[in-house]
């Protein structure tokens, strides 16, 4: 790191650190806990890219948000952003001018189809995509600052096991993992898993199988992965569902809509309503997924950039 690098984090470091002391004078809540007492935070992750990954987290707060489950978009992929263009939307503004200093987050939070909201991320910026450790505190203090009634919280990594993508993951208590029948797929998969479990062990994964011909073929994808990280990493993995490879999915792509929203009755939609509804089904209580206070603890004691 040269000079000037150093010394513009360190300036960053101090202007998070900074703000926390001041809420802490002021009698503020620094970790939002009681603000965010209900949402749930989900990173949705990948080993490798063209898995489906972002086009899954985007029909997924759709469905979510058809079942009154208020529901944001956390677009995590810094460098590349994605969302916007899958959902066919402009951003004027972006996560670039909250780390600036120039907007807050509440500021730049973009409505969507279907009632869900976006927080959109920078794309072609090549310094967002490693982010420093103090725009990481600054970026928690934003976090910890939103509060807006989410019940759902979706972060779109980037795939990989990049700095930010571990990072972002890290933020999150649990963790859907995006698979194809490729085996470059279930190897990635793998590399990744065995990363986030070793590094950060409480965590709830689950498994969502794309792009197959049938549910037999999902089973087979899933037991593969799961022997490996039962037999490797003496971890238990969990099957959330798969998604059958439909030709209306990659129509509703090239539209820049949701299929979920055009094709709401199609093979890839039911799959994945099914799949939403198993996780609003679910009460993970073991996980204390209560509140957004685990930013703090993940910013704090993680060094990814």
């Amino acid at each position: 790191m040269d000079q000037a690098a150093a010394l513009r984090e360190m300036k960053e470091t101090d202007k998070g650190v900074h703000k926390m002391v001041s809420k802490i004078k002021n009698g503020d809540d620094v970790v939002g806990e009681e603000k965010k007492e209900n949402i749930r935070v989900i990173a949705i992750t990948s080993g490798k890219g063209g898995v489906g990954k972002t086009y899954i987290t985007a029909n997924l707060a759709y469905i979510l948000s058809k079942m009154k489950r208020k529901t944001l978009i956390f677009d995590a992929d810094m460098g590349l952003s994605n969302i916007d263009v899958i959902l066919g939307i402009s951003p004027k503004y972006n996560m670039h001018h909250v780390l600036l200093g120039e907007k807050s987050l509440t500021e730049i939070i973009v409505p969507g189809p279907g009632g869900i909201k976006i927080l959109p991320a920078a794309s072609g910026i090549q310094e967002m995509a490693e982010l420093s450790k103090g725009q990481k505190l600054t970026l928690m203090e934003e976090l910890n600052d939103l509060n807006e009634g989410f019940d759902f919280m979706l972060i779109d990594t980037a795939a990989g096991i990049t700095g930010n993508v571990l990072y972002f993951n890290m933020a999150a208590k649990e963790i859907i993992v995006v698979v194809s029948p490729e085996p470059t797929s279930l190897t990635d998969a793998y590399a990744l898993i065995k990363i986030l479990y070793n590094g950060h062990a409480e965590k709830r994964i689950m498994l969502i199988v794309n792009m197959v011909k049938n549910s037999h073929e999902a089973q087979e994808v899933f037991a593969k992965l799961s022997k490996a990280t039962e037999h490797f990493l003496d971890l238990s993995i969990e099957y959330l569902g798969y998604i059958i490879n439909d030709e209306k999915v990659t129509d509703a792509v090239r539209q820049q809509k949701m299929f979920a929203e055009i094709y709401p009755y199609n093979h890839a939609s039911k799959c994945l309503s099914s799949i939403a509804k198993k996780i609003c089904r679910e009460k993970p209580d073991k996980y204390n997924l209560g509140s957004m206070k685990f930013f703090s603890r993940a910013i704090v004691g993680a060094d990814h950039g």
